[in-house]
């Protein structure tokens, strides 16, 4: 499965927008609300001067525009390269592997991420409804060069940062058009179909949030299609169609990005991290694990030293663009 991800004139189009207006917003942001709360509502600029190893965390819905730098990024069996100009949106709650591949302390990498807010984008569908562009073959990551219409509004709300007051008046009226526009562009395809909440995408979101909520138990997907209103066959289907992997998958991947927390944590030996999340065998635990992260769980406590940085749960032949 590969993410959708345009090309040719689009992609270099996306590439050599000038993007220093941005930059320098950004870099003052970063500054000014670094580790801090009260920025601008949704809004977060991630920044690094050194390249990282492979990370694994749980993604909620987020546009994330490279404004400089590059990235890799995986969720189930789909995956993308990042570079400078490009743009990266998550509709759905996914464990997703990634790492910074392009940083350095001249030219750090450097992200803007401005959260989704899926109630927003479905208080749309009413004014929209007829008009949305088509959404074959869309998933819950998607990649592609950034689009000026939307990059416009959401510059126009990061320079709010200065204006208090016009971020508490204007914001949520800037923060809707960013959605609009998102819904209605190349990379907004699975936005629109979640428009409805009786779509096969809503239904996956709803299973998607029982799943998060109790995943240290034991899961039963039969249970779950019932929820979403499916055969298991076809919520099946449809899961990995969304997701990139299956449901038993998505909740080991929880399981395991937790237990990575709870080791790095160092409260917890090995044995009760793996009870901890949900793992009736901590052998089976640590084979998960190893496969995973590609070393064993004993390795990633505060006692074993830093992390190496070689690939993580990546799979064989996992698809690039």
């Amino acid at each position: 499965m590969h993410v959708a991800m345009e090309s040719g004139n689009a992609r270099t189009e996306g590439a050599c927008m000038n993007f220093d207006h941005l930059i320098a917003l950004s870099e003052r942001y970063a500054a000014k609300y670094s580790g801090k709360s009260e920025g601008l509502p949704g809004l977060f600029i991630l920044r690094k001067e050194t390249v990282s190893s492979f990370e694994a965390v749980i993604y909620q819905p987020v546009i994330c525009l490279i404004l400089q730098g590059a990235k890799e990024t995986f969720v189930g069996d789909q995956g993308a390269r990042l570079q400078a100009g490009d743009a990266l949106l998550v509709s759905h709650d996914v464990p997703v592997v990634s790492r910074i591949t392009k940083a350095s302390a001249t030219e750090p990498y450097l992200a803007l991420i401005l959260s989704l807010d899926l109630a927003l984008v479905r208080s749309l569908y009413e004014r929209v409804g007829e008009a949305l562009p088509p959404a074959d073959r869309a998933r819950s990551l998607s990649a592609a060069p950034a689009d000026p219409a939307w990059i416009d509004p959401l510059g126009r709300y990061l320079a709010m940062m200065d204006r208090p007051l016009d971020a508490r008046v204007l914001g949520p009226a800037v923060l809707r058009e960013v959605h609009y526009r998102l819904l209605m562009s190349p990379i907004g395809g699975m936005l629109r179909n979640l428009l409805s909440i009786d779509s096969h995408a809503s239904r996956i979101a709803r299973a998607i949030l029982r799943i998060r909520a109790d995943f240290r138990a034991p899961l039963a997907v039969s249970e779950l299609a019932r929820t979403a209103g499916m055969s298991p066959s076809s919520f099946h289907d449809h899961f990995k169609s969304v997701t990139g992997t299956t449901p038993l998958q998505y909740q080991k991947d929880l399981r395991l990005i937790e237990a990575r927390g709870l080791l790095a944590d160092g409260r917890q030996p090995v044995s009760a991290v793996a009870f901890a999340v949900g793992y009736e065998s901590p052998t089976h635990f640590s084979r998960d694990y190893s496969r995973k992260f590609g070393r064993p769980p004993s390795r990633d406590t505060p006692n074993a030293g830093p992390r190496p940085g070689g690939p993580i749960g990546l799979g064989v032949g996992a698809p690039m663009l």
